[in-house]
Parts: C-alpha cells; sequence; structure tokens
C-alpha cells in the first residue's frame, strides 16, 4: 500500500481561534476542574472560570505593554503552569507565541528573536534574563521574568484594560491566523521558523481528542505535563486537554520532582519520550538486581513481553495468565505505582520506541500509544489506539490526515495539521512541499490497514532517544575550524546523547608533534593521548557554544585514519558519505555509547 486516507472527526475549522477553548469552557462549566498549580508539596485545583480570568488579566497586562494584534512574544522557560496561562495569553492579547528552550544558548536567542521579529520576550528566571540580555536585540522592547511574579505584574499592569478590548483582539484572530512561530534545527545549520495558525492546532487536538477519547475525554481524566511544552508534541496535549477540559498538571523540574509530582497527583495518561520509558525500565530492573530480586525482574519482563505478544495473536494461555498475575501483584503493580499509581496509558514520539519495550509497557498493565510527526505537522500524524494498535508501528494517520509513499520510500503528508509554510524562507518551502503534500524526509512503509512504519531518515537530522532534534552541520561546521580538525561526523540518532567521530589534519598534526615534543608519534599511536585529546576537546567546547546542553557532543573519539575520496567516505564534492561512514566504524560509534 502506498497512501492511506482517514476522514476528519472534527471538520477543518472555518470560524473560531484557539481562545474559545478556554472561554467556552468558562462559560459552559465555569466550576470544572481544568488545571492545578503547583502549591507546596501539594496542589493547588482551579475552575475553568478561574484559569480564564488568569489567560485573560494576563492579557490585559500584555495588551497595557503595547503588545499589537500580530505581534510575536517569545517564552523560555520550562514547562510550567505560568507557561500554559502566558501561551493562551497571548493569543487573548492577538499575538503570536514564539518558543525557546530553556536550555538554548545565546547565539540560538539570537537568531530566534532577530529571524522572528519578537518584541517581547519572557523568560524563566534572572540568570536566563542575564544570559540574553546581552543579545536582546532593539525591536524586542519587553522583558519579563516568570520567577519574579510575571502574572502579578501584568494582571496589575492591565488592570485597566477593558473586556471589550479584549474581545476586540480574540475575535480578530481567525483560523488562518499564526498561533505560534517554532524553531526548529535545520541540516544548514539555521533553524527554520515552522508557522503553525490556530486551523492547525483546532484540526490537530480536535481529532486527536476526539480519536483517543478513550484518554482525553475519560471521566475524572488527567495528566502531568513534564516534557518542554517548547516542543510541539508537548504543547499539542496542552492545548488537547483543554481542549478536551482534561485536569492539567506542570512539573517544571522532571529530575528532581517528576517521581513525588507523579505520586501526588495520579494522572491517568501521560506522554513521554522514548528515553522516559527505558530510564524506568533500567532503573526498576537495577533496583531488582540490588536486592538480590534481578532474575524475578527479568523473568517478569519475559512474561509480561509474551502476554502482550498473546494478546495480538488472540490467544488465550492459562498458565501464562497465572503467571501474569502473579507478576502483576509482585513487580507490574510495582512500576505502574512509580508513575503515580493510575497511569493506563501513555503517548510516546519523538523517536522509536521498540516493540520490546512496547510489549513490556502493555503487559504490565501500561499501554504506550506510539505516535508519528513533526514540528511541521502540529506534532501527531499519525498514532496508535487503544482500541487500533499495532506494536512496532507508529500507527494510522489521525482523522483528517493522508499518509502516501514516495517512490523513494519517503513519507509523504497532507492534510490541515501541515503547516503554513516556514518563516520568510520560499526556499525552504520549495524544498518541503510537493503540491498539497510535505516531504518529512523519512523513509517509511504502509501495511494493508493503513499502519504505518518508519523505516529510515532521507534527511541528515539526527533525533536522540530523548526525541531532540539536532542538527548536525552546526557543530560539524564549528569542529572543523579548528586547525588539527580534517574531518568530523555527528552522531547519536536514536542515542541517549550527542557524540563525533573525528579525524586528524596530518599536515597540521605535523607541527602540533614538534611543538609538543613528540617526536616518531604518529596518528595512530595518539589516538588516545591525552595532550592530542584535550586539544580536540577545546574545539569541541567551542562548538558546544553554539547549541544547547541537550545538543552538546558529551563523547568524541578520534580516528586513526582520515574520510577521502578513495576510501569511499567522501563524494567528488567532498561531502561526507553519512550511511558509509556510520557502517565502516561501526564498533566505534558503538563504543561511544557504551557505559
Amino acid at each position: 500500500m502506498t497512501e492511506y486516507t482517514i476522514p476528519a472527526i472534527i471538520p477543518a475549522a472555518t470560524a473560531g481561534n484557539l481562545t474559545n477553548l478556554v472561554a467556552e469552557r468558562a462559560w459552559f462549566e465555569p466550576d470544572r476542574i481544568t488545571m492545578s498549580r503547583p502549591l507546596g508539596d501539594g496542589w493547588q485545583p482551579l475552575t475553568a472560570r478561574q484559569v480564564e480570568e488568569e489567560i485573560r488579566a494576563t492579557a490585559k497586562g500584555l495588551i497595557a505593554a503595547g503588545i499589537q494584534i500580530g505581534d510575536r512574544v517569545a517564552i523560555m522557560a520550562r514547562t510550567r503552569y505560568e507557561w500554559t496561562i502566558l501561551d493562551f495569553a497571548i493569543w487573548y492579547a492577538g499575538g503570536c507565541v514564539v518558543p525557546i528552550y530553556e536550555t538554548s544558548s545565546a547565539e540560538q536567542v539570537d537568531w530566534i528573536l532577530n529571524d522572528s521579529g519578537a518584541v517581547g520576550l519572557i523568560v524563566e528566571t534572572p540568570a536566563h534574563r542575564e544570559l540574553v540580555n546581552p543579545v536582546i536585540p532593539s525591536h524586542t522592547k519587553h522583558i519579563w521574568t516568570m520567577t519574579e511574579d510575571v502574572l502579578a505584574i501584568l494582571r496589575n499592569t492591565g488592570s485597566h484594560i477593558s473586556d471589550d478590548e479584549i474581545e476586540r483582539r480574540r475575535n480578530a484572530l481567525v483560523p488562518a491566523s499564526l498561533a505560534t512561530l517554532i524553531y526548529t534545527s535545520g541540516t544548514t545549520g539555521r533553524p527554520k521558523g515552522v508557522q503553525l495558525t490556530h486551523a492547525n492546532f483546532l484540526s490537530e487536538c480536535g481529532n486527536v481528542v476526539e480519536a483517543a477519547s478513550d484518554l482525553f475525554l475519560k471521566p475524572g481524566g488527567s495528566t502531568l505535563l513534564f516534557l518542554p511544552v517548547a516542543h510541539v508534541f508537548g504543547r499539542m496535549v496542552q492545548i488537547g486537554a483543554i481542549h478536551a477540559g482534561l485536569h492539567l498538571a506542570h512539573c517544571s523540574d522532571p529530575i528532581g520532582r517528576l517521581q513525588p509530582d507523579l505520586a501526588s497527583f495520579k494522572p491517568t495518561f501521560v506522554l513521554a519520550v522514548p528515553r522516559i520509558f527505558e530510564k524506568i525500565f533500567n532503573g526498576a530492573e537495577a533496583k531488582a538486581d540490588a536486592a538480590g530480586k534481578g532474575k524475578i525482574f527479568r523473568k517478569a519482563a519475559d512474561v509480561a513481553i509474551a502476554y502482550s505478544e498473546s494478546k495480538d495473536k488472540g490467544g488465550f494461555n492459562p498458565l501464562l495468565t497465572l503467571k501474569h498475575a502473579l507478576f502483576d501483584k509482585l513487580v507490574y503493580s510495582k512500576i505502574r505505582a512509580g508513575m503515580g499509581g493510575a497511569v493506563e496509558a501513555a503517548i510516546s514520539g519523538g523517536a522509536p520506541l521498540g516493540t520490546r519495550l512496547g510489549h513490556f509497557y502493555r503487559g504490565a498493565g501500561i499501554t504506550v500509544l506510539e505516535g508519528y510527526g513533526l514540528t511541521e505537522t502540529t506534532a501527531g500524524a499519525t498514532l496508535n489506539l487503544t482500541k487500533k494498535s499495532r506494536i512496532g508501528s507508529v500507527g494510522r494517520p489521525i482523522p483528517g490526515t493522508s499518509i502516501k509513499i514516495a517512490d523513494d520510500g519517503e513519507v509523504l503528508i497532507k492534510g490541515p495539521i501541515v503547516m503554513r509554510g516556514y518563516w520568510q524562507n520560499d526556499a525552504a518551502n520549495q524544498e518541503v512541499f510537493d503540491g498539497e503534500w510535505f516531504r518529512s524526509g523519512d523513509l517509511g512503509k504502509l501495511d494493508e490497514e493503513g499502519f504505518l512504519y518508519i523505516t529510515g531518515r532521507k534527511k541528515e537530522l539526527i533525533v536522540t532517544a530523548g526525541g531532540k532534534n539536532v542538527a548536525p552541520a552546526v557543530l560539524e561546521d564549528r569542529l572543523l575550524a579548528h586547525p588539527l580538525v580534517s574531518q568530523c561526523m555527528v552522531v547519536g540518532d536514536n542515542q541517549p546523547f550527542i557524540a563525533s567521530l573525528i579525524t586528524i589534519d596530518q599536515d597540521m598534526l605535523k607541527g602540533w608533534i614538534a611543538a609538543n615534543n613528540k617526536t616518531g608519534a604518529t596518528i595512530a599511536t595518539l589516538v588516545n593521548d591525552p595532550d592530542l585529546i584535550a586539544v580536540i576537546q577545546t574545539a569541541v567546547d567551542e562548538a558546544n557554544k553554539a547549541v544547547s546542553k541537550a545538543e552538546s557532543i558529551r563523547k568524541f573519539t578520534i580516528l586513526a585514519g582520515d574520510f577521502t575520496i578513495a576510501g569511499g567516505e567522501l563524494t567528488a564534492k567532498l561531502s561526507m558519505k553519512r550511511q558509509v561512514i556510520s557502517q565502516k566504524y561501526s564498533a566505534e560509534i558503538a563504543a561511544l555509547f557504551t557505559k
């Protein structure tokens, strides 16, 4: 099969905008608990009316500060309650939101603020403000800090703004209005601004909510956001939760607070990247080993996988069922308790989950629904559903979306979820659009029921196990600036961090050998030399200044040989043949990610 379409449940919007999701909930169900904010070690529940009032008051402050309809306002912060309030407040004021990762470098912030023309910036902490102050362009006239009680400041600033002005601003936004400008890494090294409209999100979230109604519309349902809402994946679930009236809370510190926040909030479903599920599994296994129960855990894992697989085969094995019930008490219940005790399902995206983990979690009582999408498709273009899933696939098209496999295997996507285009970048638009079809850059195949399987990546963009998109060119270009570096290739696809293969310029090496009294040494004898490693580390450190910590090179290895045309690693134009290099140096790459 080369093309599959699922009809829309929610038709493409012809009127309205995202602010209606909040305003209508407050009007029709004012006393419904829709959000909770952290309060000490617990949570402060907020009704739909209270949430709308806070958004409205914050929007008035933005208007009083001079934010105009269509203005871009950037937010640089971790996932937290204020992020969601400000997101909708900017829309209430008629503006457009520009997310920035809180881990971004000053260079990255400089580019995004200048390219977007953002007139305002909201950072999370004074440390963020210090980082960005040197690169704030003249057109960015306002900077606010979340931890300095930004909501209260804006509320007081805008107390004189009328509700009529808010309604005028809200009503000025139509489905085609720009909702957000999300900068995504590109192979050129310069992030591109993805233009997503109100219609894009209304279609994406409306159809996902209805298709996955058992998650989003579950009575008493809730979700705890801990992935970055600066990323389109987290943003989609945030808006989807508000669309559905799902009880929403935020965890701003996944490392330090996730476990206690899960335990106290007890979400019914979560979203995560595969790395999270891997950590939970590995942590449980390590804990079992430490307690001398490693064999029991591994047996339980095997039973969970077998139990899940048996569900797909439609058979009933009494012995397997008995073993599963036993291990549910001994092992699986503890896994679920570690996720709060109420989680029944999770959405996974950003990178491949793997069949084994998918079956393990389903067998343990948590169905992990894997999906696939890009920033350019407003997050999910496909999604497995509890009522229609196939572990190992990334699901079927979300309603209203078409998936097509091109002759060369590339996955093409069409539907109202596809972006308007890249911001002020006609050349990039021409590269990715084939009529109405968006070229994903990924390779895949469709089965007879429309389930999509991703088989590879045409584009060079690296996606880590944590779901972080990394453009290798940014780092590679910086590394190549060092005189001792001849060639380099950044690696880390589906791995927990970024690493690099580095080759040494033979001519420059001669001078370095002489200067460092290493007469007689060769590159073969120097690959593990601490002095040479230290020098290359300085080049790596300089390259890392251009990116966030999550995108930075954590490890590298120096190769004894160079990449050449004769060796097959380079084209005639001296471009790297990444696949060839990956295969040739597979052992060296594997060693970089071995503990």
